[in-house]
């Protein structure tokens, strides 16, 4: 049985699948934590990798290939001794958001979609290099390379890393990335397949380069990692972390996590993600690749060779973890609740910015109830006018993608909250597209064991993917018509 390695090394933790290339069967599994904030030291992350294969033999004799789906844009800066320079700023760190306006307001919002397919936010890596910059000058003239955490992860595998504390040393140039990542950091342009250099060193005040294998390069320039292509190698893993001499363990190029989904979903063109975290995410697979000039829609390449427009929301599976606690019930008590009030929570409506929003971009928004009466304000309306405010706040998203010139087919609703049978009832009812509902699973890592038989076998593999439920639209207008009357009457 040939077998392939997944990873996940997400905010929260790493996981680890292994896979039968032949079936797409999960053979074995590992996991290790991450620690909490949004500033870590990588270290950490090669800690919990190593402890997560170790748990799931990930790097046994059994296996032939492997690759890493990580969380995006968290920037990883490198000395030329291979050290890193200061702990890596995470997508939620948001002290970057001055840093995304100012390049705005210098380089306006249309020329910089334009340029990387994104308008720029706090989340973004290029943000983050600009704040390092204005706000940690003394940290610049030292930084030899900027990677993302996947790109770490996968030098570190091949056996490059800090000087003294890796087999091969501080090789800068055989640091890569793959296209959904690179399209992540707001300085590589997906129509284009290149690095916007000149924008990068407007970002952070110093000239760079794409990495080439084999080259010394300038010592002045910053390098960023070479952007392989879906089913290139990466490599191998080094001989150190290997049981025997003779294994040879190939890696793929790895990926961004969502696109890592997408890929294990087996998402393909016209297919519509919903992932229903602590945060909310839509994306699409797409043939071309989206320049959403209003900033809303974030112009992604895949894992693929498509392209993955997204749309992010901060308030998704808390909203309802937060009314279920006002309503006193657990998770089955709320979608009881939920499923005895009808379509439109008798006109009940939560508008469900608890944390404010970043689509649309109101971060100092509150959460509200409308049109609360005697007669409608019972626990079960307000269960259900949750549901529904979330969902709605995502079909908005939907529509953002739609008008920037996707055209879905059908959509797969992902996530924990995804697994309530009240949201899987509000979702046929909210959205109109057909709505499946794939089993819980490891979609991330699934996506990056997807990835390492692409490589190994030169073919995309066609693993099932199970499915808990198809639901045929229901279309109900009232429930988004009612929300759109809400926001409407609110002034932020």
């Amino acid at each position: 049985m040939a077998l392939v390695t997944g990873v996940d090394s997400s905010t929260q933790s790493c996981k680890v699948v292994v896979v039968d290339t032949a079936t797409g069967a999960e053979v074995r599994t590992g996991r290790a934590l991450h620690p909490e904030g949004t500033e870590v030291d990588p270290e950490a992350w090669w800690q919990a990798l190593l402890a997560a294969l170790e748990e799931a033999d990930g790097l046994g004799s059994d296996v032939d290939g492997l690759a890493i789906a990580g969380q995006q844009h968290g920037m990883v800066l490198l000395g030329h001794d291979g050290r890193v320079l200061r702990d890596a700023l995470l997508w939620n760190d948001t002290r970057s958001a001055g840093a995304a306006e100012d390049l705005i307001g210098e380089l306006g919002l249309a020329d910089l979609v334009a340029r990387t397919g994104s308008a720029p936010v706090a989340s973004f890596t290029g943000t983050k290099v600009r704040w390092v910059r204005d706000a940690e000058p003394d940290v610049v003239p030292g930084i030899a390379a900027v990677a993302l955490p996947h790109d770490w992860l996968t030098w570190r595998l091949r056996g490059f890393g800090p000087d003294g504390g890796s087999p091969l040393g501080p090789v800068l140039d055989e640091l890569v990335t793959d296209r959904s990542d690179a399209s992540g950091t707001a300085y590589w342009n997906p129509t284009t397949g290149a690095y916007d250099i000149a924008l990068f060193g407007q970002m952070l005040g110093r000239p760079a380069r794409e990495a080439q294998a084999g080259d010394a390069g300038d010592p002045d320039t910053v390098v960023l990692p070479r952007v392989l292509g879906p089913a290139a190698p990466a490599g191998t893993v080094h001989a150190a972390y290997l049981a025997s001499a003779d294994q040879r363990i190939v890696l793929g190029p790895g990926a961004g996590d969502n696109a890592g989904a997408a890929l294990g979903l087996g998402a393909e063109e016209g297919d519509v993600v919903v992932s229903l975290g602590t945060s909310g995410t839509v994306f699409a697979v797409a043939a071309d690749a989206v320049a959403d000039t209003s900033g809303t829609v974030a112009g992604f390449a895949d894992a693929s060779g498509l392209f993955l427009p997204l749309v992010a929301t901060l308030n998704a599976a808390r909203v309802l973890s937060s009314v279920a606690d006002v309503l006193g019930v657990d998770h089955d008590g709320f979608a009881e609740l939920a499923r005895s009030a009808g379509p439109g929570a008798g006109g009940v409506v939560l508008v469900p910015y608890f944390e404010g929003e970043r689509t649309p971009n109101l971060p100092t928004a509150k959460a509200s109830f409308h049109n609360l009466s005697i007669a409608s304000a019972t626990r079960g309306n307000m269960a259900r006018a949750a549901i529904e405010g979330m969902l709605c706040g995502l079909a908005d998203a939907l529509d953002a993608v739609r008008a920037a010139g996707v055209v879905p087919r059908h959509l797969l609703l992902i996530g924990g909250a995804a697994q309530n049978g009240a949201v899987q009832d509000v979702a046929a009812q909210v959205f109109d597209l057909p709505v499946r509902i794939p089993a819980p699973g490891e979609y991330v890592a699934r996506g990056a064991a997807v990835q390492a038989a692409w490589v190994l076998a030169g073919a995309r593999p066609a693993w099932p993917v199970a499915t808990l439920e198809d639901r045929a639209s229901d279309h109900r207008p009232v429930i988004r018509e009612q929300y759109r009357s809400a926001l409407a009457s609110l002034s932020f």
